[in-house]
């Protein structure tokens, strides 16, 4: 972690998919890593919430955190600089979550925009759960046990962050300090004045957010079939390449095309040097070069991207309980932080573990 205590903290997590593609690195991963230098950094695999929408089999989810922080690994984010950790692997989630239930008004859940989206959209699965309706209670239990300042998420997300604010301000007004002091967040810090509350409200922290289609031109997703792996080696990466799809308008190659209209296009915006995409806009616009060069181009940019991703990986592929060692350590530090949140939580709804005394 980084070594200031005055660093405003930041949390976010990744649901264990198994290996991470390009989307997943642009969306959330390369922005992690930069933040490494400026704030203090605690991220988790999610896995609880991996169940929500698919409980029915869970046989692949350990091994499906391990692939995670391999490639959390293998894209620069360390363990002296952020607390990387599993998120069942700290219970006091499970606690704040059943805790941040009962005072979560229906309402508020049913009217998540990602809710009924999903509802529509993933139609294959039954939603119609517990926990799938309330696993915005558990985001704001994860977000709210570490006091983070500011959660990264893309702007389809926020209103995920507005709704954690309003369970920690409905927290706050049922159940206020009895004593103000320092908080267990602030260990380590000069307080300038007391704090009546238990919960700070985060903030969402905008992530730039680049359109990465996948090779058939949609949003890049398993889901879809069209993702680029971080894994992929070279060959393979050069193969999805070329059959990506392109400017639908330039059927031959004596057509000039629209790089702002092209999947490819949109990958040399995000992926290429200036000078390259300089020669495919002019190149493309005036057919003076083909869609076989351009994806070839886009494919250099790749590789040279990925090869020093996929080489820190190895170190960790021969040594993976190396990795595993790793999220253990990083989840001891995280249950330190919780168990000192859950106290003061504790203390707070006058359900702390100490022996009632007469006049307390």
């Amino acid at each position: 972690m980084t070594g200031s205590v005055q660093a405003k903290r930041v949390l976010s997590g990744m649901r264990p998919t198994g290996k991470l593609h390009l989307g997943n690195y642009v969306g959330a991963l390369g922005n992690w890593v930069g933040m490494q230098d400026h704030y203090n950094c605690f991220f988790f695999i999610a896995d609880w919430h991996a169940l929500t929408t698919d409980y029915a089999d869970t046989s692949r989810l350990k091994e499906n955190c391990a692939e995670v922080m391999l490639d959390w690994l293998a894209a620069g984010l360390d363990p002296e600089r952020s607390t990387m950790f599993i998120q069942s692997h700290i219970p006091q989630h499970a606690e704040l979550y059943l805790l941040f239930s009962m005072i979560t008004p229906l309402g508020w859940l049913e009217r998540v925009p990602t809710y009924k989206e999903q509802r529509e959209n993933i139609t294959e699965k039954d939603l119609g759960m517990h926990g799938f309706l309330g696993y915005p209670v558990l985001q704001a239990a994860d977000i709210l046990m570490y006091k983070a300042d500011f959660v990264p998420v893309g702007e389809d997300q926020v209103p995920h962050v507005e709704l954690t604010r309003e369970i920690a301000r409905r927290f706050n007004q049922f159940y206020p300090r009895k004593n103000h002091g320092r908080s267990p967040r602030d260990s380590g810090r000069e307080v300038a004045e007391e704090v009546p509350f238990v919960f700070p409200e985060p903030q969402p922290l905008l992530t730039p957010s680049a359109k990465l289609p996948g090779t058939d031109g949609r949003k890049m997703s398993k889901s879809y079939g069209n993702t680029i792996l971080l894994t992929d080696p070279e060959p393979l990466l050069r193969q999805k390449l070329k059959t990506m799809v392109t400017d639908p308008a330039r059927v031959r190659r004596t057509d000039p095309g629209n790089p702002d209209v092209c999947p490819v296009g949109d990958l040399h915006k995000i992926f290429s040097e200036a000078r390259i995409n300089a020669q495919v806009n002019a190149g493309c616009r005036s057919a003076g070069i083909g869609c076989i060069e351009c994806k070839s181009w886009a494919a250099d940019a790749l590789v040279s991207i990925l090869n020093p991703l996929q080489e820190r990986r190895k170190k960790y592929e021969h040594n993976p309980r190396l990795a595993w060692d790793i999220l253990e350590q990083g989840s001891a530090r995280a249950s330190r932080v919780a168990e000192e949140t859950m106290a003061e939580v504790r203390q707070a709804m006058q359900m702390s573990r100490d022996f009632p005394c007469a006049g307390r």
